[in-house]
């Protein structure tokens, strides 16, 4: 088994027996997204979706082919708007919890 699948295997698992890793990866996810990176906030919740719903249940959650799901959490990805909330929802229902923005101000390093 490669590396990258053993990883994979370890977050699923974690995900499963740890309710606040689950609530920290959808926030991670979110935070990248609005902070500029998508491609790494898609391929959190491609995870977090794996261990979670499974893409065949966010499919009908949200309306939307399984395989294009895949295709919008892939690292190429490019999921518009309403698919991209409607994949926020669809885990955060599945997780049990809300998700409220907030913004901060970055000071000025000298």
């Amino acid at each position: 088994m490669t590396l990258a699948q053993e990883f994979k295997k370890t977050v699923a698992a974690r995900v499963q027996r740890d309710p606040a890793f689950a609530r920290a990866l959808l926030d991670e996810a979110a935070t990248l997204f609005l902070s500029g990176d998508p491609a790494t906030a898609r391929l959190i919740l491609r995870d977090l979706v794996n261990a979670t719903l499974g893409f065949e249940r966010l499919a009908k959650a949200t309306a939307t082919p399984s395989k294009s799901l895949h295709r919008m959490l892939s690292p190429k990805g490019n999921p518009s708007m309403d698919n991209l909330a409607a994949i926020f929802d669809a885990i955060r229902k599945c997780l049990k919890v809300g998700i409220k923005a907030q913004t901060v101000t970055l000071r000025k390093v000298a």
